[in-house]
């Protein structure tokens, strides 16, 4: 049986480490350019499109522009352009297209679909000479190299950090650019921490819930995503606020959930959830910087709260190959799946 630790999965999820500090280094005056720009003519409001892992670097975007920027940040639909054919009214806006190929015809209609109405198209894609690139007003290159597991890991965490760049450079923000630089060293420490009681946990496991919020919203539908891609483990993310209502009603004793956090606003309320369910005899991990509770999951510490998914995935895309492995799965080649998906 293939040991995780030859996969490709596993050995692109490490490179993430240093494409993520080679991204922050090559892309420096090109992001430093584009925030002078945007902050000498600021958008109304900025619009995200993407689609799988891309569109949940998406919905980090949207926590991170609009906590440190206040600007409404809103998730596009491409078959409103590439089915319907409807003209959207986006003069003013900041179009912000993610994608790993850059190839989906959706997203490249959506696109030029947005610049034909007078947003600024800015394209953050891993292949510089691909249809999105062509179709955008800049590109701001993720640098994540060749990635061939079908399993996204080290693409997602370059848009992750990518995102961040923007923020920092945008808002002109030191802390937060200081955080950004120490992530490279502090990702090499989350690559040695130990998830394996959440791989032995889950080893039998047939539906669970990922729980995050905020920053960490995003990182429970990606890491639900990879459950369902690499383990055909079936998952659903959803908000620490979101899976009181009705899907509380499906947890009972024994039912695995894993909680991902990050040290904010949101951490009492978090843990006060996973306090909830586990009190209902549920199973439950969670993954956090010295937390001092039940079934604990160590993350790297970073400084800056919004750094937090970086660290965190690289450590649970380590931990869910070992579990796709476990289950006797091949976390490279999921059936059914390819790494480019062409929708219209």
């Amino acid at each position: 049986m293939t040991q995780a630790g030859a996969t490709l999965m596993h050995r692109e999820t490490h490179e993430a480490i240093e494409a993520v500090e080679r991204q922050l280094a090559r892309n420096e005056e090109r992001v430093c350019a584009l925030a002078e720009q945007l902050r000498r003519q600021p958008p109304r409001f900025i619009v995200t499109c993407a689609r799988g892992s891309s569109d949940h670097a998406a919905t980090f975007a949207k926590y991170v522009f609009e906590t440190q920027l206040g600007l409404v940040t809103a998730s596009a639909s491409p078959s409103v352009s590439s089915i319907y054919g409807s003209r959207q009214q986006l003069e003013g806006a900041l179009y912000l297209a993610i994608s790993q190929s850059g190839k989906s015809p959706d997203i490249v209609e959506h696109a030029k679909a947005a610049r034909r109405s007078g947003a600024r198209v800015v394209a953050m894609v891993n292949v510089e000479d691909s249809p999105l690139a062509a179709a955008a007003d800049l590109v701001i290159p993720l640098l994540a190299g060749a990635e061939h597991s079908v399993a996204a890991t080290k693409s997602y965490l370059c848009s992750l950090s990518a995102i961040l760049q923007l923020a920092a450079r945008w808002k002109n923000d030191a802390p937060l650019s200081e955080a950004l630089a120490a992530v490279p060293q502090q990702m090499r420490g989350a690559w040695e921490l130990d998830w394996s009681p959440l791989v032995e946990g889950l080893g039998d496991a047939r539906n669970m819930f990922v729980v995050g919020r905020g920053f960490g919203l995003a990182a429970a539908q990606e890491a639900a995503l990879k459950f369902k891609e690499t383990c055909g483990l079936h998952a659903e993310g959803f908000s620490a606020a979101e899976v009181r209502h009705g899907p509380m009603t499906l947890v009972g004793p024994g039912f695995p959930l894993l909680f991902l956090t990050q040290p904010d606003e949101t951490l009492p309320g978090t843990l006060e959830a996973a306090d909830e369910f586990r009190a209902r005899g549920a199973r439950v991990w969670v993954a956090g910087a010295d937390l001092p509770v039940s079934g604990a999951l160590p993350v790297a510490a970073v400084r800056h709260p919004a750094c937090t998914p970086l660290v965190e995935m690289l450590s649970f895309y380590k931990a869910v190959n070992a579990l796709a492995v476990r289950r006797g799965r091949n976390p490279d080649a999921p059936p059914h799946l390819h790494k480019v998906t062409s929708t219209v």
